[in-house]
C-alpha cells in the first residue's frame, strides 16, 4: 500500500481528476437506474411463487395476497337462513368485491355451511384482493394492505341486514404495524450523517473529523456507477439502491476513521510531510484493503441464494464496500498530503492519544490479559447463552395470538371463536386448477384431508376461465401452527400434476426451505475464502480460524437476541414503540449473517493487524496485545458507534420487518464491538501465545507471504523492557 499511495502522490492530478469525472458521472448512473430498477419480490422456480403467479395473471386477484376476513354477526334471534337474510349478506359481500377489486365468497354465492358459526347467525366470507406492489425485504409485511378495512367496511355497511353488525379481521387487520411509506430515506440518512459528525468530533477534535465524512460523500454516489455497470446481469432491487447510501456511509467513515487516525498518530512520532501519509497507507491502508476483502467476500457470497432481491443486496453491499476503499486509498492521501502542507500541524496537532494510545483502553487491556481465564470464561457465557435462545427462532408467517391484541381485527377474530369457527380461516390459500382437472371433484378431495375445515369452488367466471379454476382451501389451524402446516402439506400432496398450491404461508415455507438450504454452502464458502484471506492478512493458521469461529459465535449470539427482543417482546414496545408480532422475518437470519459477519470483520481485522504489527516489532505477544489494543480499542468503538446509528436509524420507523433487520444489525454491531473485540479477542489471543503467530514454510509457499516459524516459548511469554530488546520477525512485504 506505500507503493500505491507513493503513485497516488506521483500522479496527484490525474488521480483528483478521475475522481471528479467519477463523481459527476454518478449523478447519471443514479438517473439511469432508479427507472430500471424493481420493485417486486421474485422467486423464480418457486413452485408456491410460480402458482401464485399462475392465479394472478389469470384471475387477477389472490394468490400470495392474504385474505380479508368480514365478519357479520346478526341481530339477536336473527339467522342466516331468514327470508332476504342471504339476498342482503349477497349484496354486501359483492359490493366489498367492487370496492376492493378483488374474489369474494361467503354463505351467501354458495350456500355451504362451512361459512356460518354454531349460532346461526354469525357468518363471514374471504375477500381475495388484488396483487399488492410488496416491494422492500421479503418477511411477514402484515399491514400493507391494512387499508382494505375501510374499504370493506363502508362498502358493506349500507347493505347489511337490519340490526347486523360487522367486524374485519385476518392477519392484515391484526397486523402490529403498517407500512409507514418505506424507510424515508433523507431523514435517515440526515441522523446517520449526524450521529457520524457527532462522533467524529470527539474522536479529532478538529477540523479532521470533515474528511471521513467527505470520503463517505464521495464514495457513496460513485458507488452507483457499480450499480448500473452490473444492471444488464443482475436483477437490481429497490431496497438495493434506497439501503446503499445507510450502509455506504458507515463503512467509508469507518475507513477513513482508521486511515486518518494512523496518520495523526505516524505525526505525533515525528515523520513529517508526505512520509507520514505513505506510512499510514503502508498500516492502515493495508488494513482497509484486507478488511474490505472480508466484507465484500461476506456479502458477495449472497449470490449462491436463489433469490433475486438477497442477490441484489449482496451485490450492492460488495460494490459499495469495494468503492469505499477504494476512494479511501485514492483520495484520503491526496487529502492528508494538502493537510499536511497546508497547515503544517497547526489545525491538527497530535494529541497525548496519537502519540501514546489510550490510557483508558490500556488499563483495559491489561485487565483483560490478567484475567484472561475468567473474562473469556464470562464472555462465552454470554455469548452461548444468547446463542442457545436462537434455538427458539422462528421464521413462520405470525400467528393471530401473537398480534394486535385488541382492535376490530381482534374483535373478529374472537367473534368467529364464539361461534364455534376456526382462526385458520384468515390463513386461506388458493389452489390452481390447470383445463383437464374436474375442480369439483378436487375440492371433494381436498375437502376429505385432515385439517381443512373447507373449500371454495364457486363456478362464477371470477373462479372459472378458459377451462381452468381456482379454488380456496379453508384449514383449520393457522399456518404458524404445526398443524397449519401439516394441512399445507397434506394439501400439495393431494393435487394431481399440473395443479399448483398458491397462497402466502406456502410461498414463505418454500422460500424458507430453498434459501436455508442453500444457506449452509453460503457458509461453508464464506468461511473458506475468509479464512485464506486473514491468512494472508494475520500470517497465522490459527488467528483466521479463532476469528471465523467467533464471528459464527456471534452471529448465534444476535439470533438470540433477536428472539428476545422481537419474538418475547422483551423492552420491544417500551424502547422502539413497536408491538413485536413473534416472529422474524424470512430474509433476516440469512441477510443478517452476510452484512454481519464482513462488518464485524472489519473491527477483527482493525485489531489484529494492529497486533500483529507490534508483536512483529517486540516479539511478545502480552505486550502487543495491551498495545494493539490501546492504539486501536477507541477507534472500534467510535466505527461501531458510527455504523450502530446507520442501523438504528433504519430501525426508528417503517415497517416492521425493516426495524427488525436493521435493529439486527445494530445490535450485532454493539455486542461484537464490546463483548467479542473487547474481551474474547485480546483474552483469547494472549491464551494461545506463540501459537497465534505460527505460519509454516509449507502454508506460507501456498498463500505467498513470508513464514512465521513458532517462537521458542520464553520469547512468546516475555513482557516488560525485555520485550523491546526481542528481535522482530521479518516484515510480510
Amino acid at each position: 500500500m506505500e507503493r500505491f499511495s507513493r503513485y497516488v502522490l506521483g500522479h496527484r492530478r490525474a488521480v483528483r481528476t478521475v475522481l471528479v469525472l467519477l463523481f459527476v458521472a454518478s449523478g447519471g448512473a443514479i438517473a439511469l437506474l432508479i427507472p430500471n430498477m424493481t420493485e417486486a419480490n421474485q422467486y423464480p422456480g418457486l413452485p408456491a411463487y410460480e402458482a401464485n403467479q399462475q392465479i394472478v395473471d389469470t384471475y387477477g386477484t389472490g394468490g400470495y395476497e392474504r385474505p380479508f376476513v368480514p365478519v357479520v354477526t346478526l341481530a339477536d334471534g336473527a339467522h342466516v337462513d331468514d327470508p332476504g337474510v342471504r339476498d342482503a349478506l349477497g349484496d354486501a359481500f359483492a359490493a366489498a368485491g367492487a370496492a376492493a377489486e378483488a374474489r369474494v365468497v361467503s354463505w351467501a354465492d354458495t350456500g355451504d355451511p362451512v361459512f356460518v358459526g354454531d349460532d346461526g347467525r354469525t357468518t363471514f366470507g374471504l375477500v381475495l384482493g388484488g396483487p399488492v406492489e410488496r416491494g422492500g425485504l421479503p418477511g411477514s409485511a402484515l399491514g400493507e394492505g391494512g387499508q382494505l378495512t375501510d374499504l370493506i367496511v363502508d362498502a358493506m355497511t349500507p347493505a347489511l341486514p337490519a340490526g347486523a353488525t360487522l367486524q374485519v379481521t385476518g392477519l392484515d387487520p391484526l397486523a402490529t404495524g403498517a407500512d409507514a411509506g418505506g424507510l424515508n430515506v433523507p431523514v435517515k440518512l440526515a441522523i446517520t450523517v449526524l450521529a457520524a459528525l457527532v462522533v467524529l468530533a470527539w474522536a479529532f477534535r478538529s477540523l479532521l473529523a470533515l474528511v471521513p465524512l467527505l470520503t463517505a460523500f464521495v464514495a457513496v454516489p460513485i458507488s452507483y456507477i457499480g450499480l448500473l455497470a452490473v444492471s444488464p446481469f443482475v436483477t437490481v432491487h429497490e431496497t438495493t439502491v434506497i439501503m446503499l447510501p445507510l450502509l455506504g456511509i458507515g463503512i467509508a467513515i469507518d475507513y477513513a476513521l482508521l486511515v486518518v487516525a494512523r496518520w495523526r498518530e505516524e505525526r505525533a512520532r515525528g515523520t513529517v510531510g508526505d512520509e507520514a501519509v505513505h506510512a499510514a497507507m503502508r498500516t492502515a491502508g493495508h488494513a482497509v484493503a484486507f478488511s474490505s476483502g472480508a466484507v465484500a467476500i461476506g456479502l458477495l457470497t449472497m449470490i449462491v441464494l436463489p433469490v433475486p432481491l438477497l442477490r441484489s443486496l449482496g451485490i450492492g453491499g460488495t460494490i459499495v464496500t469495494a468503492t469505499s476503499a477504494l476512494v479511501s486509498i485514492t483520495m484520503l492521501p491526496l487529502v492528508l498530503s494538502w493537510v499536511g502542507r497546508r497547515t503544517h500541524g497547526a489545525s491538527v496537532r497530535p494529541s497525548r492519544l496519537d502519540r501514546d494510545g489510550s490510557r483508558q483502553w490500556t488499563r483495559w487491556a491489561e485487565g483483560v490479559v490478567r484475567l484472561r481465564w475468567p473474562a473469556a470464561a464470562a464472555a462465552t457465557a454470554v455469548m452461548l447463552a444468547l446463542g442457545a435462545v436462537a434455538v427458539n427462532l422462528n421464521l413462520d408467517v405470525p400467528a393471530s395470538d401473537d398480534l394486535a391484541a385488541s382492535g376490530l381485527g381482534r374483535d373478529g377474530l374472537d367473534t368467529l371463536r364464539d361461534a364455534g369457527l376456526p382462526s385458520g380461516v384468515v390463513a386461506s390459500f388458493d389452489v390452481y386448477v390447470p383445463p383437464g382437472t374436474d375442480p369439483d371433484a378436487l375440492a371433494d378431495d381436498l375437502r376429505a384431508l385432515p385439517g381443512v375445515h373447507g373449500v371454495a369452488a364457486p363456478d362464477a367466471d371470477a373462479w372459472r376461465t378458459d377451462g381452468s379454476a381456482v379454488l380456496t382451501v379453508l384449514p383449520v389451524e393457522e399456518s404458524a401452527t404445526a398443524g397449519g402446516r401439516a394441512t399445507i402439506d397434506a394439501v400439495v400432496a393431494q393435487v394431481p400434476p399440473g395443479a399448483m398450491v398458491g397462497g402466502n404461508a406456502t410461498q414463505q415455507i418454500g422460500y424458507v426451505q430453498i434459501t436455508y438450504g442453500t444457506f449452509v454452502w453460503m457458509l461453508v464458502l464464506v468461511a473458506l475464502v475468509s479464512y485464506v484471506m486473514l491468512a494472508r492478512a494475520f500470517r497465522s493458521l490459527l488467528l483466521p480460524l479463532k476469528a471465523i469461529v467467533m464471528n459464527l459465535m456471534s452471529f448465534a449470539a444476535v439470533l438470540g437476541a433477536m428472539v428476545l427482543v422481537w419474538q418475547w417482546g422483551w423492552g420491544t414496545q417500551a424502547v422502539l414503540g413497536i408491538q413485536p408480532d413473534g416472529a422474524i422475518g424470512t430474509f433476516v437470519p440469512v441477510t443478517l449473517f452476510a452484512f454481519l459477519f464482513g462488518l464485524t470483520m472489519d473491527y477483527e481485522v482493525f485489531i489484529l493487524s494492529r497486533v500483529r504489527e507490534e508483536y512483529d516489532r517486540t516479539g511478545d505477544t502480552r505486550a502487543a496485545v495491551v498495545r494493539g489494543v490501546a492504539r486501536t480499542g477507541r477507534l472500534v468503538t467510535y466505527a461501531a458507534l458510527i455504523l450502530f446509528f446507520s442501523f438504528a436509524s433504519m430501525a426508528s420507523g417503517g415497517e416492521l420487518d425493516v426495524a427488525i433487520f436493521a435493529s439486527g444489525i445494530a445490535l450485532g454491531i454493539l455486542l461484537d464491538a464490546t463483548v467479542v473485540r473487547s474481551v474474547l479477542v485480546p483474552a483469547t489471543v494472549v491464551m494461545m501465545g506463540r501459537w497465534n503467530w505460527w505460519l509454516p514454510v509449507w502454508a506460507a509457499r501456498v498463500l505467498r507471504v513470508e513464514p512465521s516459524p513458532l517462537a521458542p516459548r520464553a520469547t512468546a511469554t516475555t513482557s516488560g523492557p525485555v520485550a523491546e530488546r526481542v528481535s522482530s520477525p521479518p516484515r510480510a512485504r
